[in-house]
C-alpha cells in the first residue's frame, strides 16, 4: 500500500458533475468565468444535478419548485428558539436545523430516485430559510418570510432583513453562490459522498457535509480572513502584521489550494465585485488592505488568493454578520453536495480505505494482576 496524507493526489472516484484540469474549474463541462459572468445560481442548480442548462421551461419549473419549498416547519423555527444563543455558531445551527428537518419529512428514508430528487428540492429549498431566520432569532427578531416572486439570490438577502435588496448586491450574492456551488471532490463533498455509501439518507449526508464544511481550514477560512482583516485595522498596518505572521512560519488563511498551481480561478471574481462594493459602501481601505496582503503573501510564499480570501470583504460589504460567511457557502454548496449524493446512489459502492498500521507490533495479554 502506498500511503498519501490527505489523500492528496488520489483519485477516489469518477463524477461527470464538476472538473478541475490544469487549473481549470468547470461545472458539467462549462468553464467557471462564463457561469460566474452570465450564469444564474439557479441554472446552475440545474446544471449540476442534470449536467445540462435548463430550457426556459425547465428553469421556471425549478424556481417555482424552490419557492414552493422555502419555508421551514414551525418546530423548526421554534427549535431555534431553545439554543443558547450567544453561544451557537451558525454553522452549529445549521447542522441541528438540517437534521431536525430529517424528522419532519415523511419521505426521508424513502430511497428510490424520485423520493431523493424531491428531498433535493426542499434541502436546497430551505438552506438559506434556515441561515437567515437562525440570524433574526439569535437578534430577538421574527423570522422573515420567503417571497415567491424573488429569485434566490435576492430572497436571502430579503429574509435576512426583511427590505428590497439593492440590484448590486443581489448580483454579489449570486455570483458567489455560483462560484461557490461545486468543486469537485472537496473535503464536505467527499464525506457527504462516504456517509450516503452506506445507504444513508439524503439528510444525514448533507449533515454530515456540514460538519466538514464549519471547519476553519475549509468553509471557515473567509470568516478566519474577516477576523484577519479587523485585527489589522488599517492599511498601515498589514505590513508589520503580515512581516509577523510570515516570519513566525504561521497561516495566512485565505490563500494557496491543494488543487490549483497557478491560483483558484473563482477569486478574481470576487476581487472584482469587493472593489466594487468597498467603494460604494464607503470602505475602500479593506479592499486596499487586502490587495497589499496579497501583494505580500503571493510575492513571498508564491501562494495566490483563493475564493475564500475577498469573499469576506464582499460579504462584509454587504452588511451581513462575519459568523454568517460560512452558513452562506453551505447555502451554494449544498446544491454540489445534493448533486454528488445522488451521483452516489446511482452507481453506490461502500467507500471502504485501509490504513497503514503504525502502532506497536504484536503483544501479548497479560491479566492485570501480573502487569507491572
Amino acid at each position: 500500500m502506498t500511503v498519501t496524507r490527505g489523500l492528496e493526489g488520489v483519485v477516489a472516484t469518477t463524477s461527470s458533475i464538476s472538473s478541475i484540469i490544469n487549473d481549470t474549474l468547470t461545472y458539467a463541462g462549462f468553464n467557471i468565468d462564463d457561469l460566474a459572468d452570465h450564469a444564474s445560481f439557479e441554472e446552475v442548480i440545474y446544471l449540476l444535478w442534470h449536467r445540462k442548462l435548463p430550457t426556459k421551461t425547465q428553469l421556471e419549473e425549478l424556481t417555482k419548485q424552490l419557492a414552493e419549498n422555502a419555508s421551514l416547519p414551525q418546530q423548526v423555527l421554534e427549535h431555534f428558539k431553545m439554543y443558547p444563543i450567544n453561544d451557537v455558531h451558525p454553522m452549529a445551527a445549521l447542522r441541528t436545523a438540517v437534521s431536525l428537518l430529517g424528522l419532519y419529512d415523511e419521505e426521508s428514508d424513502l430511497m428510490d430516485e424520485e423520493a431523493n430528487y424531491r428531498k433535493a428540492i426542499r434541502l436546497q429549498a430551505k438552506m438559506p430559510t434556515i441561515v437567515t431566520a437562525f440570524a433574526r432569532i439569535r437578534k430577538g427578531l421574527e423570522p422573515v418570510a420567503p417571497r415567491p416572486d424573488l429569485n434566490f439570490a435576492a430572497n436571502f438577502l430579503y429574509m435576512l432583513d426583511g427590505k428590497e435588496p439593492a440590484a448590486i448586491a443581489v448580483e454579489a450574492i449570486n455570483k458567489a453562490l455560483v462560484l461557490h456551488a461545486d468543486h469537485e471532490l472537496n473535503a464536505s463533498t467527499f464525506t457527504a459522498r462516504v456517509c450516503v455509501a452506506t445507504l444513508s439518507d439524503v439528510y444525514s449526508g448533507v449533515t454530515a457535509a456540514i460538519g466538514a464544511l464549519k471547519g476553519p481550514l475549509h468553509g471557515g477560512a473567509n470568516e478566519a480572513v474577516m477576523k484577519m482583516l479587523t485585527e489589522i485595522g488599517t492599511l498601515e498596518n498589514v505590513e508589520p502584521y503580515i512581516r509577523e505572521k510570515l516570519d513566525n512560519k504561521e497561516k495566512i488563511m485565505g490563500f494557496g489550494h491543494r488543487v490549483y498551481r497557478l491560483g483558484d480561478p473563482r477569486a478574481k471574481h470576487l476581487k472584482k465585485m469587493s472593489q466594487k462594493l468597498t467603494e460604494l459602501t464607503g470602505e475602500p481601505e479593506i479592499y486596499q488592505m487586502s490587495v497589499k496582503i496579497e501583494e505580500m503573501v503571493t510575492g513571498e510564499k508564491k501562494l495566490p488568493p483563493n475564493v475564500d480570501f475577498y469573499s469576506a470583504s464582499v460579504y462584509h460589504s454587504l452588511g451581513i454578520d462575519h459568523d454568517l460567511f460560512t452558513p452562506i457557502f453551505a447555502v451554494s454548496r449544498v446544491s454540489g453536495w445534493l448533486a454528488h449524493i445522488l451521483e452516489q446512489y446511482e452507481n453506490n459502492r461502500l467507500i471502504r480505505p485501509r490504513a497503514e498500521y503504525t502502532g506497536p507490533g504484536m503483544q501479548t495479554y497479560v491479566p492485570v494482576s501480573q502487569r507491572g
